[in-house]
């Protein structure tokens, strides 16, 4: 069997890659068992002396890699650069506080008794990722893999095999040993025998809700853990005392950037009747100037979605939307001769027990709500059934708190739009899955925390 990847802006092919066979998947297997039983015993000085070296080779490969992941999911090559730089700052962060985060906690276990708490490396790890950061949604996984002392197996997806390709390529080139990070041309048939297998101890997967549960009930099987991120239908919450240009514009940045196929950035713009007119006037002018078009051009805004599959199907939920009697304002359309593009566009009059309402909009269209009061706004941000992200616009330090407590979500920003970092947690509740990524938290979610009592 094949794997062909398709540039998106063009819908011409860009390569074939062959997928491993039965024979190849168990070396690939064996090979993170033999990386695994070296590098669990390497010291914290090794494991930041990789880290490093690895930053600096993707630092050195920022424009290969940027323009790789452009050609194959359609981002531009601007947004490609600066997820290149972001995925440099995660291996620095793990080679400089990884270690500390290490450290043995000691516990007073009372009578003259001690104990420690010990982060222990817990084996090979399968991480299943998605096109739309293809860059960044790997190392976020694979930096505080290193840093365990674990090793990685990637199923990366079909259309952005040549990026994963291309970041093994660069994690060997800084000098890991072999087997410690290996990106597998596979496509889904594999994934359940591989999580099943004696050598494979966890799993991680960022992607659709089908493809979450469908892991899920693999590790569950076998009695594994695993960490889901599943995405989300955030609401993007505007009150009368913010700064209504800066949540226009954030508003704007959060529907287009990445052509919309951001799991973290708001979809559901939820506003206060007070200003629900004004903004609505400025969002939408706001959204019509947004330009469309190639990927590798400086002028573009957004270039064209991941695929013509996944521009049919937000095609397909805003027709859904308007049979349920929503009013698309203007966009919302394919456009172009070739290519998967298609322009920005707001929705209004959304009925919000709709079952679409209630779905992920992965595309550059919003959908606009008008909020009564605060704990309105808060009822409707929450009548979804996802928690990943959310942001809100409020100076209003009572309301600030009331939002921060009550969102039912794994993240809030306040005034900005939400984006992850090295450093902060990462993740959702409700439907958009479990665990955490990032910091201190995700470098433990696969660590075996063993308690050592008594010990000189």
């Amino acid at each position: 069997m094949t794997i062909t990847t398709r540039n998106p802006a063009t819908g011409e092919t860009l390569a074939t890659y062959d997928t491993l066979d039965e024979a190849a998947i168990e070396k690939a297997l064996a090979c993170a068992e033999k990386a695994f039983g070296q590098w669990r015993t390497t010291s914290y000085d090794e494991r930041t002396t990789l880290l490093d070296a690895i930053a600096d080779r993707f630092h050195a490969n920022r424009e290969r890699l940027a323009r790789q992941t452009s050609l194959e999911m359609g981002k531009t090559y601007r947004s490609a650069l600066a997820e290149a730089d972001k995925c440099v700052s995660a291996f620095r962060y793990y080679a400089q506080e990884g270690a500390a985060f290490l450290e043995d906690t000691p516990i007073d276990l009372g009578d003259g008794k001690r104990a420690v708490a010990r982060w222990m490396p817990h084996g090979p790890v399968l991480a299943v990722m998605p096109w739309n950061f293809p860059l960044w949604q790997v190392v976020r996984f694979l930096a505080p893999t290193i840093m365990a002392g674990n090793v990685g197996l990637l199923k990366h997806a079909s259309i952005t095999m040549g990026t994963a390709l291309m970041m093994d390529e660069v994690v060997r080139d800084a000098g890991a040993p072999e087997g410690l990070f290996q990106a597998l041309a596979i496509g889904s048939q594999p994934v359940a025998a591989i999580i099943a297998d004696d050598r494979v101890v966890a799993a991680t997967l960022t992607g659709s809700e089908g493809a979450g549960a469908a892991v899920a009930a693999a590790a569950g099987k076998a009695l594994k853990k695993v960490v889901l991120e599943l995405g989300g239908s955030d609401p993007f919450i505007v009150m009368p005392s913010a700064d209504l240009d800066a949540a226009v514009k954030a508003a704007v940045a959060a529907r287009t950037q990445n052509t919309g196929q951001s799991c973290i950035c708001g979809k559901r713009m939820i506003v206060h009747a007070d200003i629900y007119d004004d903004f609505r006037d400025k969002f939408c002018a706001a959204m019509k100037a947004v330009k469309w078009g190639d990927p590798f051009d400086d002028a573009t805004d957004m270039g064209p979605l991941s695929s013509a599959e996944q521009r049919d199907t937000v095609l397909g939920q805003i027709d859904k939307l308007k049979a349920a009697g929503a009013d698309l304002l203007f966009g919302g359309e394919a456009v172009g001769d070739a290519g998967a593009y298609m322009n920005a566009g707001v929705i209004v009059d959304v009925p919000i027990d709709s079952d679409v309402a209630h779905e992920e909009l992965f595309g550059p269209v919003a959908m606009l709500f008008r909020a009564d009061s605060a704990r309105d706004a808060l009822r409707i941000g929450n009548a979804v059934p996802y928690g990943l992200g959310s942001a809100v616009f409020t100076r209003d330090k009572a309301e600030q708190a009331l939002f921060a407590d009550g969102i039912e979500a794994g993240m809030v920003a306040f005034n900005q739009m939400l984006a992850s970092h090295p450093k902060a947690p990462f993740g959702g509740i409700k439907r958009s899955g479990h665990g955490r990524e990032l910091g201190p938290w995700g470098l433990h979610e696969f660590m075996n925390l063993k308690t050592v009592v008594g010990a000189d």
